[in-house]
């Protein structure tokens, strides 16, 4: 795939065999099996497999963030629009969470322990306005994704900065990445420095090449 033939908005030095792979797979419906499950009930969802390590998955840039210059922006329908640096962000109030992670490409990873700051926290001090429905969220490496709000703003969504009591790494998406543990780990940006709050969805990278737009696990939601 050339550059020519990428989607408006594909971020320079990406893996375009990596890419083109995973659209194929969405082409294809690879890995579904057809199945359903309660999140009640069954922890592990369909066609998942359990791993213990913690595989490393990006576009092929990594890019180096340092603290001093990490900053996350809440913009768009906003009453108060934030632009958070890295000591703003430290100043909030810190929460501790554990969840599972569970990977569009087939694998989970059960009890990860996390440290950051509550989304829902930082949605409140931005006060979205009644007409946001949706958000963008964009990366420092120019990855794209897209959530309804009420996906975003869930009490155990935390704008991460610790993993198993040590900073993430950069290959983790340090200095701070999101994490949405109910829904696909795609929608879960590394590296992120703006969230948007708009009024229709907008679809981000993975989206616009066949993966769904919203990627519930339980209800087996890899593809369009």
């Amino acid at each position: 795939m050339t550059d020519e033939t990428q989607p408006e908005g594909t971020p320079p030095g990406i893996k375009e065999k990596l890419v083109r792979t995973k659209e194929r797979w969405a082409e294809e419906g690879r890995l579904l099996t057809g199945t359903t499950a309660d999140p009640a009930r069954d922890r592990l969802p369909p066609g998942q497999r359990l791993v213990t390590d913690w595989p490393v998955l990006d576009l092929g840039i990594q890019p180096t963030v340092a603290e001093a210059q990490a900053r996350l922006d809440i913009d768009g329908l906003v009453e108060n629009p934030l632009s958070l640096s890295w000591a703003d962000l430290m100043a909030l109030p810190q929460r501790e969470w554990r969840n599972d992670i569970h990977c569009v490409t087939q694998w989970s990873r059960y009890d990860n322990d996390w440290r950051g700051i509550s989304i829902s926290d930082l949605l409140a001090l931005a006060r979205p306005k009644a007409e946001a429905a949706f958000v963008t969220m964009e990366s420092h490496d120019g990855y794209t994704t897209n959530l309804p709000l009420p996906d975003l703003d869930r009490a155990e969504n935390l704008l991460a900065t610790h993993w198993e009591g040590k900073p993430l790494t950069r290959q983790h998406g340090g200095p701070m990445r999101l994490v949405v543990p109910h829904l696909y780990f795609w929608k879960s940006p590394k590296w992120i420095r703006r969230i948007s709050l708009i009024p229709h969805d907008k679809l981000g990278f993975w989206e616009v090449r066949g993966y769904h737009e919203r990627g519930d696990p339980w209800l087996e939601e890899r593809y369009a």
